[in-house]
């Protein structure tokens, strides 16, 4: 429409008996970038950072947080199927990795530049994935009890995992199958959410055979773990876990939590918002 609007001005200008110029060829329509696998809500001003809840978790887990900890952009991210949304996006096949390239393409059709990312759990998946394989897009990343290998968590590894997952992916639809995945949801994810089940199943499925140890390394941004250790006499062995865990990255700064679970942010939420302070000031 503006291109016309010009070519009848100039035309009007010439006079009559002018030859009508040639037109440029018209740019095309910028569209902007609209996820499918998640949805975002930005509030406030400042530096950007992204904040990535966990397995069937909302956006409203970082309510509190967003609200203590203010002087920042946050685009508070909702995943697809998870919290009473629709699958969208996520109705078929994997969830992560493609939710991952799903946030990577977001930063860079914003013009974000080198955002904080903070994911909770799967989240914290999302963030190292995102991290790892678009290492520009990344300004810093927090990794919220989360490691490398998911299946970890549970004292498991991706390798041994994998019967237990490929019999838990088709089985949403029955009620043994449900049973199982709300099983999942308490080993990974709110059990207060209200999830799709399938998209729930195929989450799982997926985190439990993740291994992102060899692509630790190519993690340029700085990378904060925050973990939870529940009970005392298990903390020299936690810190052990997370230590070995993330050792294929230099510098990672560990943090661990005590007397909290895997939601620390509700659990010790003092202690959780003046970590994400510092690490956002850095």
């Amino acid at each position: 429409m503006k291109g016309s609007i010009l070519l009848v001005s100039a035309l009007a200008l010439a006079g009559p008996g002018a030859a009508a110029p040639v037109p440029a060829p018209s740019a095309p329509a910028f569209r902007p970038f609209a996820p499918t696998r998640f949805s975002v809500v930005v509030q406030g001003t400042g530096p950007d950072v992204i904040l990535i809840p966990g397995l069937t978790g909302s956006r409203d887990v970082w309510k509190g947080t967003v609200a203590a900890v203010p002087g920042y952009r946050y685009h508070l991210v909702q995943v697809a199927g998870f919290a009473g949304t629709p699958a969208r996006g996520n109705a078929k096949g994997n969830v992560v990795a493609p939710l991952a390239e799903e946030v990577a393409r977001y930063i860079h059709s914003r013009g974000l530049r080198r955002p904080a990312i903070v994911g909770h759990s799967m989240g914290g998946t999302v963030a190292m994935m995102v991290a790892a394989r678009h290492p520009s897009l990344a300004g810093k990343v927090m990794v919220v009890d989360m490691l490398p290998q998911p299946a970890g968590i549970v004292g498991g590894d991706a390798a041994g995992m994998r019967g237990v997952a490929d019999s838990l992916r088709d089985l949403s639809s029955t009620p043994g199958g449900r049973r199982l995945v709300e099983s999942a949801i308490r080993l990974f994810g709110n059990p207060e959410s209200e999830a799709d089940p399938d998209v729930t199943a195929r989450a799982t499925h997926e985190l439990a055979l993740t291994d992102l140890s060899p692509e630790l390394p190519r993690i340029a941004a700085p990378l904060t773990v925050v973990y939870a250790s529940l009970d005392p006499s298990r903390r020299a062995a936690d810190d052990r876990r997370y230590r070995t865990a993330y050792a294929g990255k230099p510098g990672v700064k560990l943090v661990r939590v005590d007397n909290s679970g895997h939601m620390i942010m509700y659990d010790q939420p003092a202690r959780f918002r003046s970590e994400l302070k510092a690490f956002l000031a850095r």
